[in-house]
């Protein structure tokens, strides 16, 4: 492990608890319901109780409110609330701001949650249904018009340059779908438990927007997952093992936008996570190779081979080839694409238990997991380490 010094984050704090829902297309409660059993799973998992909790953070388009949690949940007293905007891209950054707040003394136990009924209440993956008169809306307005209308069509901008500039058809992305469904096949939770799949399958399932195909996108999914953030020292005491937050960080690019960052030199590459990859292996002192397990968001396929490319694991455009070859033990849960789409929440949860040495799918003798959030949007991550 690397050496901490009092003036970095790495080190300082830990994950000390994790608690989901089942996941599901139609959960048949309400969100603030889901968001409460996954945070009581979580304070259980951990042996702690809610009158232990003095912060809360999530995500900005979470529609349960930190205080109508806490008083669901039985908290008493915050000192620390805290919401991270940009989708996907908040998961990380909600266990960064947990982290920060307690290595600042600001909170002893915070809880980072998300919870939604994605695909009985609102379809995420329908787009934009209205806009806003605001800044974010008036940015919209110069895709909407042509039929970029949902994220897929955002991405498959990309996709389509990616695969362009590398020579590669639309197979490089399949890579990612297998081996994520692979994993879900022999997860229990996984919506996709028991059905994996194939390069042919990946080939014959039906077009979503050119070069995206139906097993590119992820799923929509309800359910609630949450984290339990505290001191190492306080972690040590608790049920489980502490997985310790090696180093954590939040990323936004040049010319960034909300997945239409059409105008920058390059579509070929995820720039907000270049500058989360490099924040991360300065301040974790590792490298590529020291990493054992990666969970890498995925809403999308061709993303995730972006991302590798970002993060050094390979060269551009060599990443299909890279994950084709199982070079890394890659999103062992199932990812987005086989488990659930939690907002990148579910993936923390699995770099967690690959450290207890608790995971369905366990890589033997993991000692270090890259956690990754959504890419297309300013983003967050993580390495988490076993303690010790």
């Amino acid at each position: 492990m690397s050496v901490h010094t009092k003036d970095r984050l790495g080190g300082r704090a830990a994950i000390a608890g994790i608690g989901a829902t089942e996941f599901s297309k139609d959960s048949g409660r309400s969100e603030l319901k889901l968001a409460v059993e996954a945070v009581h799973a979580a304070l259980d998992d951990a042996g702690l109780s809610p009158g232990d909790v003095d912060g809360l953070v999530t995500f900005t388009m979470d529609t349960s409110p930190e205080i109508t949690v806490a008083q669901a949940a039985g908290m008493g007293e915050l000192s620390f609330f805290s919401r991270v905007h940009y989708g996907g891209g908040a998961a990380c950054g909600t266990v960064q701001q947990a982290a920060l707040a307690v290595a600042s003394g600001v909170a002893e136990v915070v809880v980072c949650y998300r919870a939604f009924n994605e695909r009985s209440g609102r379809r995420f993956g329908s787009g934009v249904q209205h806009r806003e008169p605001s800044a974010e809306g008036a940015a919209l307005g110069w895709s909407l018009p042509f039929g970029l209308l949902t994220p897929a069509s955002w991405v498959a901008m990309a996709a389509q340059r990616y695969l362009h500039e590398y020579g590669l058809t639309p197979e490089a992305f399949g890579h990612v779908a297998v081996v994520d469904r692979k994993y879900a096949a022999t997860n229990p939770a996984a919506y996709f438990y028991g059905k994996p799949i194939t390069l042919d399958d990946h080939a014959a399932s039906r077009w979503i927007v050119d070069p995206l195909r139906l097993l590119d996108c992820c799923q929509e999914t309800d359910g609630g997952q949450a984290i339990v953030v505290t001191s190492v020292e306080r972690a040590r005491d608790l049920r489980r093992a502490p997985v310790v937050i090696e180093a954590a960080a939040q990323g936004a690019g040049r010319a960034q936008e909300q997945m239409t960052s059409f105008y920058r030199d390059g579509l070929t590459g995820l720039p907000e996570m270049s500058v989360v990859a490099r924040q991360l292996w300065r301040t974790s002192g590792l490298r590529p190779s020291d990493i054992d397990v990666g969970i890498l968001y995925d809403h999308f396929t061709p993303f995730v081979l972006m991302q590798l490319e970002e993060f050094g694991f390979c060269g551009p455009g060599e990443a299909a080839d890279f994950v084709a070859e199982e070079r890394l033990p890659l999103n062992t849960h199932g990812g987005q694409l086989g488990e659930a789409y939690l907002h990148g929440m579910n993936g923390i949860a699995e770099g967690v238990r690959q450290l207890r040495g608790t995971a369905v799918n366990q890589t033997a003798g993991a000692a270090t997991a890259l956690v990754t959030a959504g890419t297309g949007v300013p983003t967050s991550g993580l390495v988490l380490g076993r303690d010790g």
